[in-house]
């Protein structure tokens, strides 16, 4: 991730994203990883896939967003919605 700003942010919304679920294991099941994989979205020692991003912003009907999740390279990534 380009600064610890962006992190942040990342990391407190991969936290609403746990709370929507109920749980990390719920959100880690809900997307296809392990509860490891969501553990290192909140701890911000790596960044949510762009598959994943996709998918958290489907499943929660766009209430947590691609762009709430890489805001460090969403436009990169994500054109059409810069």
């Amino acid at each position: 991730m380009k600064n610890n700003s962006n992190k942040d942010k990342t990391i407190l919304v991969i936290n609403k994203a746990i709370h929507f679920f109920g749980s990390a294991t719920a959100l880690a099941r809900a997307v296809g990883v392990t509860p490891p994989t969501v553990n290192s979205w909140k701890t911000g020692s790596r960044p949510v896939s762009e598959k994943k991003c996709v998918l958290i912003e489907q499943k929660t009907n766009g209430e947590i967003t691609r762009q709430q999740l890489r805001p460090f390279d969403y436009a990169e990534i994500w054109p059409e919605i810069h």
